[in-house]
């Protein structure tokens, strides 16, 4: 039985249908992303799995239980993070996260160990206003965690997070999936999910469009007719293009592409090109689509004709 399983998913405000017919699994020791644009029906589907929005049609189950009519039953064994919000400013992050243990004894984890792994020991007795935004964000996901729930939803858990927090961030998610909780995560960090997602659902205008592991989905589509590189900005495009015999624009400062199929000889031109100029290379992608070239394939202007 699957974890949490969402089936023909119909939620309507009013005369709006925010989703349409959604359906996805999530199994019990996996990461799945939700990923969509704004207003696409990512809030609406998770609050409905939490309990809190009434379906209009289709069938919607946490761990075998219904979100609404078995709400007290489930909430024993569920996390749920919120991206902003959700805790008393003045709270100390040490009592806070004793408070939240409280609510699971005897089965959470230990309070002081859990700040220790999300890096916040050194701010244990800081009040929730007190800490910086990653930080709090860490609480939020440590207070989501405390209660070794078996079905954790966390939204945007690396938001306003720096490079450190976010390994920290990554390290708690695997750790919930290897002790076989089901993680369900709502991201705009696509990076993110290629990282830690072991399946990523795509939905917009409330239907999904797209589903897979992060390699099925990258590996979808037509071939990517180009190469990307990354390398010091400013680099003088004229003087390479004429090198490669092809085209290259400097798409954001340090970020390049090069117009042409990307072959073995096409490549070696480029990396002889940097080593004869003594330029480092910071990354390199040939033929192949990131993430967020899928994800803006799918739900970009280009994917719905006529809209505007």
């Amino acid at each position: 039985m699957s974890a949490v399983s969402v089936a023909g998913l119909v939620v309507r405000y009013g005369r709006v249908t925010a989703v349409d017919g959604v359906s996805f699994d999530a199994h019990a020791g996996e990461v799945l992303a939700l990923l969509g644009p704004n207003g696409a029906g990512k809030t609406t589907t998770v609050e409905t799995l939490e309990g809190y929005r009434r379906p209009d049609a289709g069938r919607v189950s946490v761990l075998g239980l219904d979100p609404i009519a078995d709400h007290a039953e489930l909430t024993r064994h569920v996390g749920v993070m919120l991206q902003q919000g959700g805790v008393y400013p003045g709270i100390r992050a040490r009592e806070a996260l004793r408070l939240f243990a409280a609510f699971y004894h005897p089965d959470h984890e230990d309070p002081d160990e859990l700040l220790d792994r999300v890096g916040l020991a050194s701010v244990a007795s800081s009040t929730w206003r007190a800490l910086s935004g990653g930080e709090q964000q860490r609480l939020s996901l440590a207070l989501a965690v405390v209660g070794r729930p078996r079905v954790a939803f966390l939204d945007e858990p690396t938001a306003g997070v720096d490079p450190g927090g976010r390994q920290v961030v990554r390290q708690v998610v695997r750790d919930l999936a290897g002790a076989g909780t089901a993680v369900v995560l709502t991201t705009h960090e696509l990076e993110e999910v290629e990282r830690v997602a072991d399946r990523v659902v795509i939905v917009d205008r409330g239907t999904v469009v797209a589903a897979g592991t992060p390699a099925e989905l990258t590996s979808s589509g037509a071939p990517v007719e180009e190469i990307r590189f990354g390398a010091p900005a400013g680099l003088d495009t004229a003087v390479l293009a004429v090198a490669l015999g092809a085209a290259v624009e400097e798409v954001t400062p340090g970020e390049y592409r090069v117009d042409t199929a990307p072959t073995p000889a096409a490549v070696a031109a480029l990396t002889a090109w940097l080593a004869e100029h003594d330029l480092s290379l910071a990354d390199l992608r040939a033929g192949r689509q990131t993430l967020e070239d899928v994800f803006l394939r799918l739900t970009g202007p280009d994917s719905h004709p006529g809209a505007r």
